[in-house]
């Protein structure tokens, strides 16, 4: 391979080299990692710009392959809507952290939304409650579909319902995800079926929060998916004091998750936090303790997921022949 050339692989490329499996196994492999002091995963930076912001995310890979990634997405949420096109898009570049040598530059879409589906079912499997059968996801756009497919990876789904303040998106979404899983799914117009609920996913774009502690019941899991930066907020800080919290990250959750208006609103301490999901993986923390206890994973997105997944693409790209190669000469 020249030291020349740097590999550019599209969304279509990356689709083709990886399944959703191999996004999870690359995530629990890069949290143990981190815990295990072979990875550096420091906390997101942030612009915001008039309609949206743009985050960078970075991590290390360490040991004899050591890889560095660094990912920068732009959220615009009225995209769609204004402009036709995606509410995230970005690019991950991905370099050999032993020299600095670039090796790849990868559209991030199709990482972003797998891998941060992979750490939902990394958290399902150990802080849900054994059984659990009905789930309502609450975000019916790209990320809410990859989230009932996380979830659906961890528990055997008998009802799915889906809320979403655009109820036509709702229903798209039902009659859409039933036929592709095979799950009965319906739409609805209220949280009410949160009661009923074992497993809850917030994944909006809501500035407000909007999941109170009068509609979740005890054994509860929630996955708090959307709050990606310090605008966002989606759980109720009396909610989130009441709940089992494990983060992604101490640092980052405390900057833009759902912790950070907790925090604001005095209602629990950075002591709050039980654990993070790499504590977990890693075993060195246990999950699920209590079956009445509400647990809440409190999902920002770490760069260190991008980059184990980024590095699991970039092999499987060079064993494929996979890509296009650019010269930097």
């Amino acid at each position: 391979m020249s030291d020349e050339t740097l590999l550019i692989l599209s969304r279509t490329d990356i689709a083709g080299l990886m399944d959703y499996g191999d996004y999870v196994d690359a995530v629990e492999a890069a949290f143990r990692a981190a815990v295990e002091g072979r990875a550096v995963a420091p906390p997101a930076s942030a612009l915001h710009v008039p309609g949206g912001s743009f985050h960078a995310k970075g991590a290390a890979l360490l040991g004899e392959e050591a890889k560095v990634a660094i990912k920068i997405n732009g959220n615009f949420p009225g995209n769609p809507a204004a402009n036709g096109l995606p509410t995230v898009q970005g690019v991950i570049y991905l370099a050999d952290g032993a020299n600095g040598r670039p090796l790849a530059m990868m559209d991030s879409i199709e990482v972003t939304n797998n891998r941060t589906g992979a750490a939902t079912t990394l958290a399902a499997r150990h802080l849900a409650r054994a059984g659990s059968r009905v789930a309502t996801i609450c975000g019916a756009g790209v990320q809410g579909r990859i989230q009932l497919k996380a979830i659906a990876a961890a528990a055997k789904l008998e009802r799915v319902h889906v809320w979403d303040v655009d109820a036509a998106r709702s229903i798209a979404f039902a009659q859409e995800m039933s036929a592709r899983l095979g799950l009965d799914i319906g739409a609805t117009a209220d949280l009410s079926p949160v009661r009923q609920s074992d497993i809850v996913v917030t994944c909006s774009s809501a500035r407000r929060a909007f999941l109170t502690p009068d509609l979740v019941r005890p054994g509860t899991f929630i996955a708090a998916v959307g709050a990606d930066n310090s605008d966002k907020s989606e759980i109720d800080p009396g909610l989130y004091a009441k709940s089992l919290v494990v983060v992604d990250s101490r640092e980052q959750c405390a900057e833009i998750g759902d912790l950070h208006h907790a925090l604001a609103a005095g209602t629990v301490t950075h002591e709050h936090v039980q654990a993070t999901l790499g504590e977990i993986v890693a075993g060195k923390k246990p999950g699920r303790r209590d079956a009445s206890a509400i647990t809440l994973f409190d999902s920002t997105g770490m760069g260190l997921q991008d980059a184990a997944a980024a590095d699991a693409i970039y092999r499987r790209a060079l064993a494929t022949g996979a890509g296009t190669r650019l010269g930097l000469g």
